[in-house]
C-alpha cells in the first residue's frame, strides 16, 4: 500500500519531530537537566523565597587634624567610598582647629555636589569646629552637636609675608562671610550667626548654636545620631532623599599608611625636624665623602620636608638664617675661633627657626618645645665637634719623628757618645753628650736621621 502524498501546505510547514520515549528520552531529559544546573538558563521548578534587602550602610570618617590637602583626600575618598556603596550618608565626626582655605573649598564643593548626604558631627566632648572646620560644618547637609562642643571663630587670617594691606583683608573677610552666608542659607541656617563667625570670630557652644537655629541636633553618641536622623529628608543634589539610618550598618573609613604618613608630615614640627636631618644629613656627606648613608638618609628627609614645607607659609628669612647658621658651624670646625662662630651658628639657627614658618594660627608654626631641644643638641654637638677639632690641633704629636721627641726609653749600653736604646720596644742608635749608663731611664730630646740624641731621664720617669 503506498503512503498518502503530502500536501503543499505540509511540505511548507512540516509537522514537528516526535519526542523520543522511553529509556531515549529520559536519558534526553537529564542531559537537559545538568545543562540548566551549570548555566542557569532554565527557571526552578519551584518559586525562589523572596532575597534579603542589602543591609543599609552609614560610612563614618573621622577629622581629627587641620585641615590641608591630606585630610581633604581622606574625606573626599570617603565621599567616593559611599556613592560606590550607595551609603546612606557619610558621618564625619569633627574636632579640627581650621586648616588652608584651598583644601576646606575642595571639601565643600565635594558635599554641596556630591550624590551622599553628609553629617558632621563635632564630637566628642571638648571637640570644636573652628575656622574651615565651621564653614565645612556650615556646608553639610545635617550638622549635629555632642555636649561639651563648641563651633565658630572663622575670621579669615593671612599667611605669609608680605602682610595685605587694609583694604585686601576686608575684601578677603567679605568673601569668607559671602560664603558662609551663601551655605547657611542652603542649608536653612541662621545667615545673621553665619557672618557674625566671620566678621566677628564669634563661636557658640552646642547648646547656644542649637538655640540659634544652626545645629540640627545635639546628641551624645554616633548611635543616637543615626537614630535621630532615621526619615529625615534631604535635598541631595536637587533631589529629595530619605534617611534609613536607625540599626544601620556602621562602617568606619580608615587613613591608609600614606594617608596617615602624609597627614604627619605635614604637621610643621615634624616638617622642620625633617628639614634639620636632611640639611644635616648632607653636611656631614660633603665634610666625609664616601659616608653614603648619612648622604642617602639626609637627601630623603629634605625631599618629603620640602613636600610638608609647600603647604605652610614658609618665611625665607628663616631659611636664609638656617643656612647661614650651617654655614657657621662648619667654619668652627674649621677655623679656630674659640667657640665664637659656633655661638653665632647657634643663634643664628634659633632665629631662623623661629621664623621658618610665618602664621599667626598656633597649629600652622613650630613649636618651641621642639626648636629649643633642636637647637641645643644642633649647636651642642657642633660645638663639642669644634672642641675636639681644637685639642686634637694642640695635642703633642705621637707619631713619626716628632712623635718621638719626649718619649722615654732605656739606655741597653753605655750612652757615651754612641750607643744603643730601647724606647717604643725598637732598638735605636743614640748619641748623648752626657755619658749615660746600661739600664738608666733616657729622654728622647731630638732625631737625627736614624740616631736619636738623648739625656739622662730623671730616676722617677716611667719607661
Amino acid at each position: 500500500m503506498r503512503p498518502p502524498a503530502r500536501s503543499t501546505l505540509d511540505a511548507r510547514f512540516p509537522a514537528p519531530a516526535r519526542r523520543p520515549r522511553g529509556p531515549l528520552r529520559r536519558r534526553v531529559a537529564r542531559v537537559v537537566a545538568v545543562a540548566a544546573l551549570v548555566t542557569g538558563t532554565v527557571a526552578p521548578a519551584t518559586p525562589a523565597a523572596p532575597s534579603t534587602a542589602p543591609a543599609r550602610t552609614v560610612l563614618v570618617v573621622a577629622l581629627r587634624a587641620p585641615v590641608t590637602p591630606a585630610t581633604r583626600d581622606i574625606l573626599r575618598r570617603a565621599f567616593e567610598a559611599a556613592a560606590t556603596g550607595r551609603a546612606e550618608c557619610v558621618v564625619v565626626t569633627m574636632d579640627t582647629p581650621g586648616g588652608l582655605e584651598a583644601s576646606m573649598r575642595d571639601v565643600i564643593r565635594a558635599i554641596l555636589n556630591g550624590p551622599v548626604p553628609v553629617v558632621v558631627y563635632v564630637s566628642p566632648a571638648g571637640a570644636r569646629a573652628a575656622s574651615a572646620g565651621a564653614l565645612i560644618a556650615l556646608a553639610a547637609h545635617v550638622l549635629a552637636m555632642a555636649p561639651g562642643t563648641h563651633i565658630g571663630a572663622a575670621h579669615p587670617v593671612a599667611l605669609g609675608a608680605p602682610s595685605p594691606d587694609e583694604t585686601m583683608r576686608e575684601k578677603i573677610t567679605s568673601d569668607a562671610a559671602a560664603l558662609a552666608r551663601s551655605l547657611a542659607d542652603r542649608r536653612g541656617r541662621n545667615v545673621e550667626w553665619a557672618e557674625r563667625i566671620v566678621r566677628r570670630s564669634a563661636s557658640s557652644t552646642a547648646q547656644e548654636a542649637r538655640a540659634a537655629g544652626v545645629v540640627d541636633y545635639v546628641v551624645p553618641t554616633v548611635a543616637a545620631l543615626l537614630d535621630s536622623l532615621d526619615g529625615r529628608v534631604l535635598d541631595v543634589a536637587g533631589r529629595p532623599d530619605t534617611l534609613h539610618t536607625r540599626g544601620a550598618r556602621v562602617c568606619r573609613i580608615e587613613p591608609t599608611a600614606r594617608e596617615r604618613l602624609l597627614v604627619r608630615i605635614a604637621d610643621p614640627n615634624v616638617a622642620y625636624l625633617l628639614l634639620m636631618a636632611g640639611l644635616f644629613g648632607l653636611l656631614f656627606e660633603f665634610q666625609h665623602p664616601g659616608a653614603v648613608v648619612p648622604g642617602v638618609a639626609g637627601a630623603v628627609a629634605l625631599v618629603t620636608a620640602a613636600f610638608g614645607l609647600q603647604m605652610l607659609p614658609v618665611d625665607a628669612t628663616g631659611v636664609l638664617l638656617i643656612l647661614l647658621a650651617l654655614a657657621l658651624f662648619v667654619a668652627e670646625v674649621k677655623v679656630a675661633s674659640h667657640g665664637v662662630l659656633g655661638a653665632g651658628g647657634a643663634v643664628s639657627l634659633l632665629l631662623g627657626s623661629l621664623m621658618l614658618i610665618d602664621s599667626p594660627l598656633p597649629f600652622l608654626r613650630v613649636s618651641p618645645r621642639v626648636i629649643v631641644p633642636a637647637v641645643i643638641v644642633t649647636g651642642g654637638g657642633f660645638l663639642l665637634l669644634a672642641g675636639l677639632a681644637v685639642r686634637a690641633q694642640r695635642a703633642r704629636v705621637r707619631t713619626g719623628r716628632d712623635g718621638l721627641v719626649g718619649a722615654r726609653g732605656v739606655a741597653r749600653t753605655d750612652v757615651s757618645g754612641v750607643g744603643t736604646v730601647l724606647v717604643r720596644g725598637e732598638y735605636w742608635n743614640a748619641r748623648s753628650d752626657t755619658a749615660i749608663e746600661a739600664g738608666r731611664p733616657v729622654e728622647v730630646v731630638a732625631v737625627d736621621g736614624l740616631t736619636l740624641v738623648v739625656r739622662p731621664a730623671p730616676p722617677s720617669a716611667e719607661v
